[in-house]
C-alpha cells in the first residue's frame, strides 16, 4: 500500500464516447462546474469542484470521450497528451474510469493503457441497473479483482453509488492506493523489452515500460519533449526493429485476448431483452425510407413547439422590460441618462432576451434527442448521404449542433479523423441556421408570415421557420459538394462509432445542458449587446453641432404644413432626428449600396452591428425605433409593422423586403467569433476569409433576386 504521490488535487473522469461519464461527472461536481478550452487548443474542458467527507477540496475534469491511446482525432489527442506527460499540468493523481456495463468487453481497452501507465484508476461501472434489465449480472467484486483496481458500481443517470464512489476516492488520498501487478495484460516481447530498456536508462523521468512504449510509437507528436531529447529517442529508435503500426496491432489483439476472458469470468448473461429492444426500434428508425422521414417528422415538431410554446412567457418578458423602460423614464425624468438606460440598455437587451423561450425550447428538445440516443443513429443513418458531398456521418454532429451555434459546432470537428472531411464541415456549418438567428427569424417571420395552422396542426410560421433551417442545411450539402470537388486528398474517410442503448432522457442531465447553453448565450450576447447598445444610443441620439436642431425645425415647419396634430408633430421629429444623427448618416452611406436588396439605412446599421453577433440585429432595431419613437409602450414587432414607406405608403417591411432580409441572414457569415474559431481550428486566415466573402456574396446574389423578383411580380 501506498500514498498517492505528488497530490495536485486532480482527478480525470476519463471513458469511451457514450459511457455516461458526463453524467457521473454532474453528479460528482453539481452546480460547481466551469467550461474552458485545455491549454494550447479549441478542445472544450469542463472541469468542477469535488468536496470529499474530510472537507479536502479536488478538481475533476470531464476529458473527451476516446477509445485508446493512439488516438485518431483532436478530442483523442487531448486526452493522449495529457496521460502521457507525467510533467504535465493536466496530469492527474487519480482517473476515474466509467464503463458501461452493457459494452464491458469494448470500453476496458483503454483502461488497461492508463493502467499500464502507473496512473492509480478507480472503475465506476455505470449503467448496471441497464445490464440487469437485460439479463446480464456481474460480479464486481471479482471484476476488481481481476483488473487489480477497485470497482464501483454507479448509476450516472440517477446517482446512484456516487457516495461510494466519493468515499472511495476519499480513501485513495488517504493512504491505502494498492498497486496490483497482475492488472497488466500487455507482454513486452524480447524486442520491446530492449527498446524500452534503453528509453528509460537515457531518461529517468520514465518510469514505465509503457510510458517507454508510448514515446517510441508517437515521438514526433509529443509536444512536451525537448529537441534535444526527440533527437535522443530517434537514435535510440534506430538501433531497434521497431514497425509502430504493427506493434498498436499486435498490442490491441493481446489486450482484447485478455479483456474478454475476463469479461466472461464475471459476467453471466441470461437474457439480453434491452438489445433486442434497441435493434426493433433501430429496424425502423435506421431505415433506409423510414428513418429520414422521423428525423423531418421529428424537426417539424421542434420548430412547431418553439413558436407554439413560447409565445405566452416572450408576451411576459415584453412587457417586463417594456415597464422597466417606462420606469426608469419615471424615475430619473427627462435627460441624458434615463433615455440611455430606456433606450439604449433596456431596450437593445429587451429586444433578444425576450426570445429567451424559444432558444430554451430548442435547446431543449435538441438535449432530449441527445439524451435518448437518438441522435447516434441520426449520424449512422446520414453517413451514406453525407458521404456523397463530401462529409461524414459525424458530420451530423457539427450541423446539427450548428442550430445552438456555429462555434462548438465547428469545434465538434475535432471527431471527425479524415481531414478533408472535417475542413469542409468546417466550411459548411455556418450555414446551419444557429440560435443567434432565431431573434431575427422570428422577428421577421412574425412581420411577414401571416398566423393560422395547415390543416389544423402545423402553423404558417412554424413552416416558414422550418423552412429556412431546410434552406440552410440545403446550403451546406450543395457548399460541401463544390469544396469536395475543389478539395483533393489521398486520406481515406471512415465512421467509428458505438451506437448507445435507447434510454430515458434524464433530467439532470438535461437541466444542466440548457442551462449552460442558455447561460452562456445570454452572458456573451449579454456583454456584446450592452456594449454595442451604448454606442448605438449615442450614435442615434447626437449629431454634428447643429445638425439636430435643424432637423427639429424642419419636421415642425413640416407638421404645420400637413396639419399634424401634438403627437404626430413629435413622432415627426423623433424621425427626422435620428435620420440626421452619426447613427443615420453611417446608415445613409451604406444604402446605395444594399437599396437594391430593399434595406433602407437603418436596416444598414443593423447589418454592420449584427457582424458582432447576428441577434444585435434585433437589440440595434430596438434601439433605434425606441429612440424614434414616441410610443415606447409599444414592442419592436409593433414598431416595425406600423412603419410605412413615405414613398409607396404601403407598409416597409413588405414581404419582399422581409424575404431578403431573412434570405441575407440564412446564408450571410454575420458572425466574428464563427470566423476567429474557423481561424484557430484550420491554423490559418485563408478559409474563414474564404467563408466571409463566399457566404456574404451569397447572401447578396440571393437576397437582391428575391427582392426584385417580388418587386417585378407586383408584391
Amino acid at each position: 500500500m501506498g500514498r498517492i504521490h505528488g497530490l495536485r488535487g486532480r482527478i480525470a473522469v476519463i471513458g469511451n464516447p457514450n459511457s455516461g461519464k458526463s453524467s457521473l461527472f454532474n453528479h460528482l461536481t453539481g452546480l460547481r462546474q466551469k467550461t474552458g478550452n485545455f491549454p494550447g487548443v479549441t478542445v472544450e474542458r469542463r472541469s468542477g469542484a469535488l468536496r470529499l467527507p474530510d472537507g479536502t477540496d479536488i478538481q475533476v475534469v470531464d476529458f473527451p470521450g476516446t477509445y485508446s491511446l493512439y488516438p485518431t482525432s483532436l478530442d483523442e489527442r487531448v486526452v493522449f497528451d495529457v496521460l502521457s506527460n507525467p510533467k504535465g499540468e493536466d496530469f492527474p493523481d487519480l482517473v476515474i474510469y466509467v464503463a458501461d456495463a452493457m459494452r464491458l468487453d469494448q470500453h476496458l481497452l483503454l483502461l488497461s493503457q492508463i493502467r499500464d501507465l502507473g496512473i492509480p484508476v478507480l472503475l465506476a461501472l455505470n449503467l448496471i441497473d441497464s445490464a440487469v434489465a437485460s439479463g446480464v449480472r456481474f460480479d464486481a467484486h471479482a471484476l476488481g479483482i481481476r483488473l487489480g483496481i477497485p470497482t464501483i458500481e454507479v448509476n450516472g443517470r440517477t446517482g446512484e453509488g456516487t457516495g461510494l464512489l466519493i468515499q472511495q476516492i476519499e480513501h485513495l488520498y488517504n493512504d491505502i492506493w494498492t498497486e496490483h501487478s497482475q492488472a497488466a495484460p500487455f507482454t513486452l516481447t524480447p524486442a520491446m523489452q530492449d527498446l524500452v530498456r534503453d528509453i528509460r536508462e537515457a531518461f529517468p523521468w520514465v518510469t514505465r515500460d509503457y510510458q517507454a512504449l508510448i514515446i517510441a510509437h508517437h515521438l514526433h507528436e509529443l509536444t512536451y519533449l525537448q529537441p534535444e531529447e526527440v533527437e535522443q529517442i530517434h537514435e535510440i529508435l534506430q538501433r531497434h526493429p521497431f514497425v509502430s503500426l504493427r506493434a498498436q496491432v499486435d498490442e490491441i489483439m493481446e489486450r482484447f485476448q485478455h479483456i474478454d476472458r475476463i469479461v466472461k469470468e464475471v459476467r453471466n448473461q441470461e437474457g439480453g431483452h434491452r438489445n433486442r429492444l434497441t435493434a426493433r426500434v433501430d429496424r425502423v428508425f435506421t431505415h433506409v425510407v423510414w428513418g429520414p422521414m422521423i428525423f423531418v417528422i421529428f424537426l417539424m415538431f421542434i420548430f412547431q413547439a418553439v413558436f407554439t410554446w413560447s409565445t405566452l412567457p416572450m408576451e411576459w418578458i415584453e412587457r417586463i422590460f417594456s415597464e422597466l423602460g417606462g420606469g426608469i423614464k419615471y424615475a430619473l425624468g427627462e435627460g441624458w441618462l434615463s433615455s440611455l438606460l430606456a433606450d439604449g440598455v433596456v431596450a437593445g437587451l429587451g429586444g433578444v432576451l425576450v426570445f429567451i423561450p424559444q432558444i430554451v425550447l430548442l435547446f431543449l428538445l435538441v438535449a432530449l434527442l441527445e439524451e435518448s440516443g437518438y441522435m447516434a443513429r441520426a449520424v449512422y443513418l446520414f453517413d451514406r448521404l453525407l458521404r456523397k458531398v463530401g462529409l461524414n456521418g459525424r458530420s451530423i454532429v457539427a450541423l446539427v449542433s450548428g442550430t445552438a451555434c456555429a462555434i462548438p459546432a465547428v469545434m465538434s470537428t475535432r471527431t471527425i479523423t479524415n481531414q478533408k472531411e472535417r475542413l469542409i464541415t468546417i466550411l459548411v456549418t455556418p450555414f446551419i441556421s444557429c440560435s443567434a438567428r432565431l431573434p431575427v427569424y422570428a422577428l421577421l417571420i412574425g412581420l411577414m408570415v401571416p398566423a393560422g395552422k395547415v390543416l389544423g396542426l402545423v402553423s404558417y410560421q412554424a413552416l416558414t421557420f422550418m423552412g429556412l433551417y431546410v434552406l440552410g442545411a440545403a446550403a451546406a450539402m450543395v457548399g460541401a459538394w463544390v469544396f469536395n470537388r475543389v478539395l483533393k486528398t489521398e486520406e481515406p474517410g471512415y465512421l467509428l462509432m458505438e451506437l448507445p442503448d435507447y434510454q430515458v432522457p434524464h433530467w439532470r442531465n438535461v437541466v444542466f445542458t440548457v442551462w449552460s447553453k442558455v447561460a452562456s448565450f445570454v452572458r456573451e450576447a449579454g456583454k456584446i449587446i450592452i456594449m454595442i447598445s451604448i454606442v448605438l444610443w449615442f450614435l442615434a441620439s447626437f449629431s454634428l453641432p447643429g445638425r439636430m436642431a435643424l432637423a427639429e425645425e424642419a419636421a415642425r415647419t413640416e407638421a404645420a404644413i400637413q396639419g399634424l396634430d401634438e403627437g404626430e408633430t413629435e413622432a415627426l421629429i423623433a424621425s427626422q432626428k435620428i435620420e440626421s444623427s452619426y447613427a443615420g448618416m453611417l446608415g445613409k452611406g451604406l444604402e446605395p449600396v444594399i437599396r437594391p436588396l430593399g434595406f433602407d439605412w437603418k436596416i444598414g446599421i443593423a447589418l454592420v452591428t449584427s457582424f458582432a453577433a447576428r441577434e444585435v440585429f434585433v437589440g440595434t432595431m430596438a434601439t433605434i425605433y425606441s429612440i424614434g419613437s414616441v410610443d415606447d409602450e409599444s414592442s419592436i414587432r409593433q414598431k416595425m409593422g406600423a412603419e410605412l414607406n413615405p414613398v409607396t405608403g404601403r407598409k416597409k417591411y413588405s414581404f419582399p423586403v422581409a424575404l431578403s432580409l431573412l434570405l441575407f441572414y440564412v446564408f450571410a457569415m454575420q458572425c466574428m467569433s464563427t470566423i476567429a474559431v474557423v481561424k484557430k481550428e484550420t491554423g490559418t486566415w485563408k478559409w474563414p476569409l474564404i467563408q466571409l466573402v463566399v457566404m456574404t456574396g451569397l447572401a447578396y446574389v440571393v437576397s437582391l433576386i428575391a427582392y426584385q423578383g417580388l418587386t417585378a411580380l407586383g408584391y
